[in-house]
């Protein structure tokens, strides 16, 4: 068996393993890459560079964030804040259109389902002491928060990867080669939804009744939450950095917040909880992936998927673009789109590589076809999934007609708008 096939096989087989396994991915993705070492070893597929193949900077990156996230989050911060919108708000319509606003804000710097989890309680309590159903609330935060997470280079972990790949800097997401760049696509895409969550929560028209004000005694967490954002801005100025740059400044501020806890409370399980929180499953999971997907670089794989998607499109730019960005709505609503962005970014290389093209519009459309469409159905991306596990702790079961009622037309509205100003903007 040629190298080429056997790496294909392997990769299949490690992606079907994942849809079906969702618990172990991280086993999966780990084992699968230790398999392709070893074949490597052995000689029947090509050496490279293992260890150079994963990406660390967006590793760090990841993990970081998430530390700082975590302290963030215990700082009662991002109540307060949802608090102080609450007040400016005349009925529940509005509460809840601001809330899923509010999630997307905070899920532009912050992981989605961290997001999930900050501004999820708060819909809760206005629910209790209105004595109405919180489903379509808590619905309206995950999907938005998905929405908005493509916006930042730390706003979601496709973000990063797309960051990775296209070496893009915090500052490109906002403006890229004298170009209005995604930041713009998902906001103009978030306001449009905004029509569409007012018209589904219309008859939502009860006042909204004060509630117990959020006390938040440690700032410190936002500050190291904005020490993030600011020096990320500040590197993209650096020439000729390190590659790894970001990731040390996000692990570095995480570094600081777990010294400064630890002196406060001296106590070590304090700075367990917090490391607990960093997802080791998705780290895991990408690092595994990093290791396959050079291997199926190596031996060609990732060159024949990018010829088959020209061949498809007969060379014709809008016909790739449209492919890419619907097909990744169609795959992402179905499986998580972080090993699909993490296989697909270099398969747009490639694409854009063989037509001679710059790859800017089609990595756009993939980011906004992957991390969108997963809002499609309840399994599509994480954020959902944590939606729906704090309702079902609240007694409430929903079917994915229930929850698809809500995100189809938020999905289709912001996919669409997003389709439409990436390619005027880029083509």
């Amino acid at each position: 068996m040629e190298a080429k096939t056997l790496a294909l096989i392997l990769f299949l087989i490690t992606y079907v393993c994942l849809l079906v396994f969702t618990k172990v991915r991280a086993f999966i993705a780990i084992g699968s890459a230790i398999i392709f070492v070893i074949l490597g070893f052995v000689g029947l597929l090509p050496t490279y560079d293992y260890f150079a193949a994963i990406d660390w900077n967006v590793i760090m990156m990841i993990a970081g964030t998430m530390g700082v996230v975590s302290l963030f989050i215990e700082s009662k911060m991002p109540s307060k804040l949802a608090d102080f919108i609450i007040e400016k708000t005349p009925n529940v319509k509005w509460a809840m259109v601001s809330l899923a606003l509010f999630a997307g804000i905070i899920s532009a710097f912050v992981d989605n389902v961290a997001t999930v989890l900050m501004v999820a309680p708060v819909a809760l309590n206005i629910a209790k002491k209105l004595k109405i159903s919180p489903v379509q609330s808590i619905i309206a935060i995950a999907i938005s928060s998905n929405l908005q997470g493509a916006a930042t280079l730390v706003g979601d972990t496709t973000s990063i990867l797309l960051g990775g790949e296209a070496n893009m800097n915090f500052l490109e997401f906002f403006w890229y080669q004298g170009k209005p760049s995604i930041f713009w696509v998902v906001e103009i895409g978030a306001i449009a939804t905004v029509f569409i969550l007012l018209w589904l929560f219309r008859e939502h028209k009860e006042p909204v009744q004060s509630l117990d004000k959020t006390v938040v005694t440690d700032y410190f967490p936002t500050v190291l939450l904005v020490g993030i954002i600011v020096l990320l801005i500040l590197a993209s100025f650096i020439e000729n950095k390190p590659d790894i740059t970001n990731g040390f400044i996000c692990i570095g501020l995480m570094i600081i917040g777990l010294i400064r806890k630890f002196i406060l409370t001296k106590d070590k399980h304090t700075l367990i909880d917090v490391l607990k929180e960093i997802d080791y499953t998705t780290i895991g999971l990408l690092a595994g992936l990093f290791v396959l997907i050079g291997g199926i670089k190596e031996v060609g794989v990732i060159d024949d998927i990018g010829a088959l998607f020209v061949n498809l499109g007969k060379d014709n730019l809008f016909v790739i673009f449209t492919l890419i960005v619907w097909a990744s709505v169609a795959i992402s609503a179905v499986i998580d789109n972080i090993p699909y962005v993490a296989t697909m970014l270099p398969v747009v290389t490639s694409i854009a590589a063989s037509m001679g093209i710059d790859p800017t519009i089609l990595y756009f459309g993939l980011l906004v076809g992957a991390t969108l469409g997963g809002n499609i159905t309840p399994i599509g991306a994480s954020a959902n999934i944590a939606g729906l596990g704090i309702l079902r702790k609240e007694g409430h079961e929903l079917s994915a007609k229930d929850f698809m009622k809500i995100s189809v037309p938020f999905t289709l509205t912001a996919v669409i708008t997003g389709y439409i100003l990436i390619w005027l903007i880029w083509a």
